[in-house]
């Protein structure tokens, strides 16, 4: 299966707040998205000193300034999101305002792969440091880190993509796994780069992504860079965007060698291609 990327311009919701003392614009880009796709909101206008608060499902935004008046935050839906209008409870001062956007459905691809039994069925040694693995990497999506990342996102290979998140994965024809990232084509040793500037705050080889860089980008934003051959950073660097990171291996539970290209926005696994559309 051959997908291309194509930049276009998405459709957004404009809601103007006006009160007889100020008056702001709240604006969600796109408006509508599918299951799993990251948005941002943007909002102009304002006359407080404070940043905006919004909430959705109890889930908090991370608003920073872009400009005199302006702050900006990203958010995510969970791929397993049912279709319908969600409200996003928007606070500015004493003012509240609710913004609407919208999930589509969508028919996500099945995917039939065969892969050594040992890293399907684990070990209990294997199963415990997967768990510990999980632990470690749970802390690391909790931190709401100063905002470093600048401008658009980019994607870190400029090849096609094989597998697209959301896909199902049926795995030796048992187990069964939603595919949260973005596999992308690559040869042995092709270099990887990072998608904005941020942090390295993971180097090294975990059990499911092998050789893994997880970059921390600011305000809950991360992406994440699995099955390397190498590395070319190490814990603590901060990089910039387009800078090269690593390469292209077939480390971890792969079945040959490719980038898989991941994406987490406030602790939830989002689509990386949305995110990099997402004109910032």
């Amino acid at each position: 299966m051959k997908i291309k990327l194509t930049l276009s311009l998405l459709p957004s919701i404009l809601v103007v707040f006006i009160t007889c003392a100020d008056a702001f614009q709240a604006k969600i880009l796109p408006s509508e998205i599918r299951p799993g796709d990251v948005f941002s909101i943007k909002i102009t206008g304002i006359k407080t000193a404070g940043p905006p608060a919004a909430v959705l499902k109890n889930k908090q935004f991370n608003f920073n300034s872009c400009g005199e008046g302006c702050f900006i935050a990203l958010g995510a839906v969970d791929v397993e999101t049912r279709p319908g209008i969600y409200r996003i409870k928007l606070h500015l001062g004493k003012k509240m305002l609710n913004l609407k956007l919208v999930v589509r459905r969508i028919n996500f691809p099945t995917l039939f792969l065969t892969l050594p039994e040992d890293k399907v069925t684990l070990s209990p040694e294997d199963m415990k440091r997967v768990e510990r693995e999980a632990e470690r990497l749970k802390t690391i999506w909790k931190t709401a880190s100063d905002r470093l990342w600048e401008g658009s996102f980019m994607l870190p290979l400029e090849n096609d993509i094989s597998t697209i998140f959301g896909t199902k994965r049926i795995i030796n024809r048992k187990k069964i796994s939603i595919h949260k990232g973005t596999d992308m084509r690559g040869k042995e040793g092709e270099e990887v780069k990072a998608s904005n500037r941020g942090r390295v705050v993971l180097a090294e080889e975990l059990f499911f992504g092998g050789n893994t860089i997880i970059l921390d980008h600011g305000h809950g934003i991360f992406t994440i860079y699995m099955h390397l051959s190498a590395f070319n950073v190490k814990p603590e660097d901060v990089v910039s965007r387009g800078e090269i990171v690593g390469f292209v291996g077939s480390t971890g539970r792969s079945s040959g060698p490719h980038l898989h290209f991941g994406v987490k926005v406030t602790e939830t696994s989002a689509d990386p291609v949305s995110l990099v559309k997402l004109k910032l």
